[in-house]
This record gives C-alpha cells, structure tokens and sequence, in this order.
C-alpha cells in the first residue's frame, strides 16, 4: 500500500525574498505528492520566519508557538519551523522549543518533503552559520496568489556593511543567478498567467557584480527578460544609492515595458547618522540624486524608507530628515523605528533613543508623508492610465481591486475598480486602461474605460 502523505500547509512571514522561499518549499512538497492546504487544516504546519528586526522576530516566534500549542492539542502532528531565525538562531531555537519536530535552514529549501514526514535519516537541526546556495530555474515552485504578479529572485544575499543590519550574516554574500536561468523561469511564470515580474533581492542594483555582468547587470537582464517574454510589466525592487547605474534609468526611460518606478531605501540623509550606518550620502546628494531621476525619466514613481531613532541620531538629525522629507515629495515612504540587532555593527553603540521618542517620530514623517501622498494622488485625477487588475476588492464583491504602475505590489496603496463597460469582467493579472474618479492619502478610485 503506498505511503499516505500529509498535507502540509507553510505560515509564511516576512519580505518577498522569503516568499519565495516559501513557493519552492511548496514546490518541492508537490512535487513529492504532498497535499498543500491552509495552514488551519493542514495535518503539517511549516512556519518560514523572519529574523530581520524585533517585530518582525517577535512575530515568528509567536507564529511557531501557535503551532506548538496546536500540536499539543493534537490539531496537527508535526511542527517544522524554516527561513532567516533558522539561519541565525537555530541552535538556540532547537534547545529552547522541543516540541518542534525540524528546523530548515536556508539552503534546505528542498528538505521540506522529508521534514514533513519526519523522516529518521534527516537531523532536526543542522548547525550551518552562513547561506551560500543558491536555487535556480529548475527547483519547482507553487504560486501562492493568483494576482497577475509574481516575484522574481535575482539574487541572494549582500555585500554592503551596513551597520543596522544582519541580513548578510543569514543570507551571506551576494549570489547572481544567470541571466539565463532567469529568463527560463520567467517563461514559466509567464505560462501560468502571471502579467507583472516583479525583482527582487537585497541588493538588486547591484545584480550580476559577481558574475561578471560590472555595473550594468541589471539593465543587461532587464533587456534579457524583454526580448525572451512578452510580460507587459516588469518592476524591481530594490535600489542602493551607490550602485543605481544610469543604464537602469536609461532603459526605463526608452522601454515601455520596464515600471518607470524605484524603491530606493536611503535609510536617512544626516551626514553624521549615515557614517554611522555605513552608508554615507547627505541631504543635497540624495536630492539630486531623486532629481535627476525625475528628469531621465518623467513620471518616475520614487519610494524610499527611512529608520528613525538609531543610536546617534540627534533632534537636529531627524529635524534634516522632516526637512528633506517636505521638500523632494516622494510618492511613497515607509518609516521604521530603529531595532536594535545583535551581532550588527551598531550593537555597540546601544539603543539610547527612547522607544516613545522613535514612535513620535515614525508618526511625524508619516503625517507628513500622507498629506504629501494625497496632494500627489489627487494630482492623477481625470487621468486616463494602465492599470493591472488583482481580483475582487475586500470591501465588496462588486468592486475589483487593482495598482497602477507607481504602485508596487503590497506596499503602495491599490486602486479601486468601482464601474466598467457592460458585460467587462477583467480578470486578475488584466492590463486595463483606468481613469481616476478620486483620491484618497494612499489609494485610488477610477473606472475601467477600455
């Protein structure tokens, strides 16, 4: 008789580097005949955790014990935790929660099946500091939305020194994979109806550096992906500062086909705060910097993040911050409070700034940030533009929920269908052109017109 397998269903947390992750571990449990399910009725639960900031590790934890208690309650029968706390913490997270039958590093991706069976022959835990694989076109992978995107990983891990983070200490060095092997994947993706490739890495400017590509590997793959698919949209995300190559905007400005939108995370613009970081830039270079990619490319859409309260930021820094902030108008911001991290550069420095203090903070620039937001979408107003449907909006069946393309997926805002021609039913990952009826602080009203 053969074997019964489990269903097995992943919590899976963090950035869209992770879900990634996810959608191969899946893949490698289909493609073992696994049957995948929600989490809530899976007889396997995997919980792909995220070790980058407190928050964020908090939220793992608390998601892995979840999955104990069910376990203990005899809603499930095994627990199998994976992803960057795995990587970073493992050993620890072994001794200290018992209950959890394996843990899978980053360069296990393909131990999932086995784990979910809680094979004999496999450890529960191997002890193995720094990621250095690397997966490519033929590891399979299940989609796990259905909204015309999908993410494409380009690379993984990074070479900066920046001193508020450790991803390069979970993820390690930067890793290229082949213009080719990314093509082929594309193509996959673009068999299953996905419309809008969406880049990802750490440091996707800096793409192909390590494979021979210099400075222009990024523009050298985007062309690559052009003329080996027909995907309408193609995004990526994200910029560094030092390693944004005028080739990037130099095609984005003559290819219709590459989202003239930038995720560029500046972190901060003191002078002081970002040599303390690692990073250097101030205020006059960054604006000239987000200025000049206005002028290469009209219309650019531009976003950054910035972190509030690390150890030497000083009332004067954050008040540099407010001050450029008001005056570049970016289309989208994200503001984080600093966390501190251990083994990071700036553990030394401590966490001085009061957690009240970064908390006033984030809400100042994001009251800002809003109004700014607000006055650039009401800007858009009357405007007759594309559009990429996602499916039905939360709010109401009869209401269809969408992005134009100065909105990346999940973090900018959306855009809400409310009317379209008789008998026009869009379906998800549709390009549609949309005029704007209204606007709100993030997100957008308009009607289908053709």
């Amino acid at each position: 008789m053969p074997l019964k397998l489990p269903s097995v269903g992943i919590v899976s947390l963090g950035c869209p580097k992770n879900l990634v992750d996810t959608e191969v571990m899946l893949g490698y449990l289909k493609r073992e005949g696994h049957p995948l399910a929600d989490p809530d009725g899976a007889r396997v639960v995997i919980v792909n955790t995220c070790g980058f900031i407190d928050q964020a590790k908090e939220e793992s934890v608390n998601a892995v014990l979840e999955q104990v208690r069910r376990k203990e309650a005899g809603e499930i029968d095994r627990v199998v935790v994976a992803g960057c706390m795995v990587q970073k913490y493992g050993a620890e997270l072994a001794a200290e929660l018992p209950e959890v039958d394996h843990f899978i590093g980053l360069d296990e991706l393909e131990k999932a099946p086995a784990a979910a069976l809680g094979l004999p022959g496999l450890p529960r835990f191997t002890d193995k500091p720094l990621a250095t694989r690397l997966y490519d076109d033929r590891a399979p992978r299940v989609l796990t939305g259905r909204r015309g995107y999908a993410y494409l990983k380009v690379a993984e891990g990074c070479n900066n020194p920046c001193t508020f983070c450790t991803i390069p200490q979970m993820r390690g060095l930067q890793r290229s994979r082949s213009v080719e092997s990314l093509v082929a994947e594309a193509r996959g993706l673009e068999a299953q109806g996905v419309r809008e490739l969406v880049l990802v890495s750490q440091d996707t400017t800096r793409y192909g550096e390590d494979a021979g590509l210099g400075r222009e590997g990024l523009a050298t793959l985007v062309r690559a992906l052009v003329a080996g698919t027909s995907v309408p949209w193609i995004r990526f995300l994200y910029a560094y500062p030092k390693t944004l190559h005028p080739s990037v905007l130099d095609l984005m400005a003559a290819e219709p086909r590459f989202v003239p939108y930038v995720d560029i995370p500046l972190q901060h613009v003191s002078r002081g705060v970002l040599a303390a970081m690692q990073r250097g830039g101030d205020p006059a270079s960054y604006a000239r910097l987000l200025h000049g990619m206005r002028e290469k490319v009209p219309g650019i859409a531009l976003r950054t993040t910035f972190i509030v309260g690390f150890p030497t930021e000083s009332d004067a820094d954050f008040a540099e911050l407010v001050s450029f902030v008001r005056e570049v108008e970016l289309d989208h911001l994200g503001v984080f409070p600093y966390s501190p991290e251990p083994g990071s550069g700036a553990e030394p420095l401590g966490d001085p700034v009061p957690a009240a203090v970064k908390e006033e903070r984030v809400g100042t620039l994001m009251e800002l940030q809003r109004k700014i937001s607000r006055a650039r979408n009401r800007a858009l107003k009357g405007q007759v533009l594309d559009a990429i449907v996602e499916g039905p909006a939360d709010e109401s069946e009869l209401l269809l929920a969408g992005r134009l393309k100065r909105q990346a997926p999940e973090i900018d805002g959306r855009l809400l269908l409310n009317d379209a021609p008789e008998g026009f039913e869009p379906l998800p990952g549709s390009i549609v052109r949309v005029k704007v009826t209204s606007a709100h602080d993030y997100d957008l009203v308009g009607r289908v017109v053709g």
